[in-house]
């Protein structure tokens, strides 16, 4: 079993990675959003607690995301966990590291999908994903076809995020960088942290990753 956590800015692929971790691992992507999603649809005790604090519109506390990690966790994984939007602040470190530890677990890797900020956004500004099958493309490097039709399934259905915009991408840096960056230094002291260059291909991405995992 291998738990490892995915360290990256918006669009340095950490989904694409964890899919394939998944598929290829049997690991377990634990992502907070898709946690708070379920919780407040299975009605179990502590999904009632996150749609009460959602219903008075406050934030989810640490030690509630902390109770769902703990409930994912117990009920295994063959592969081991993916940590997907957690921790995202140095108290939220020590609480994983201390919930690991307390149930015989341990973390094995911190992956930093480390990126060059300018071609990130010329990565992100110019893409676009098939509305029909998800296909992904864009303007530079893999254009729609001239008949504006998606080369996998036929469809003419551009969709382009509304804040995928170069002010909008840069706030959204800003605030992982300010948010992360203590992270890097928490667990590059540790000796966890691993850096990859995030904006090889998806393959090589693919393939640092592994040969960290071993």
């Amino acid at each position: 079993m291998t738990n490892i956590i995915l360290l990256g800015p918006p669009g340095a692929g950490k989904g694409t990675q964890a899919r394939h971790l998944t598929d290829s691992r049997g690991m377990v992507q634990l992502s907070t959003g898709d946690m708070l999603r379920e919780a407040q649809a299975n009605g179990s005790e502590m999904g009632k607690k996150v749609a009460d604090v959602i219903a008075r519109g406050e934030l989810v506390t640490d030690e509630i995301v902390i109770g769902l990690i703990r409930e994912k966790i117990a009920e295994g994984a063959e592969g081991g966990f993916i940590f997907d939007g957690f921790p995202r602040t140095l108290g939220q470190a020590d609480a994983l590291g201390e919930l690991l530890a307390e149930m015989g677990l341990s973390l094995d890797a911190v992956i930093e999908m480390a990126v060059d900020d300018a071609a990130l956004v010329a990565r992100i500004t110019g893409r676009s994903t098939c509305g029909g099958c998800g296909e992904v493309y864009h303007d530079e490097t893999k254009p729609w076809a001239a008949d504006g039709k998606c080369t996998n399934c036929g469809s003419t259905d551009v969709k382009r995020r509304a804040d995928d915009n170069e002010d909008s991408l840069k706030t959204r840096l800003m605030e992982y960088y300010k948010k992360t960056s203590p992270l890097l230094g928490y667990y590059y002291a540790k000796g966890d942290l691993t850096s990859i260059d995030g904006l090889s291909s998806m393959e090589a991405v693919r393939d640092d990753i592994a040969k960290v995992l071993g």
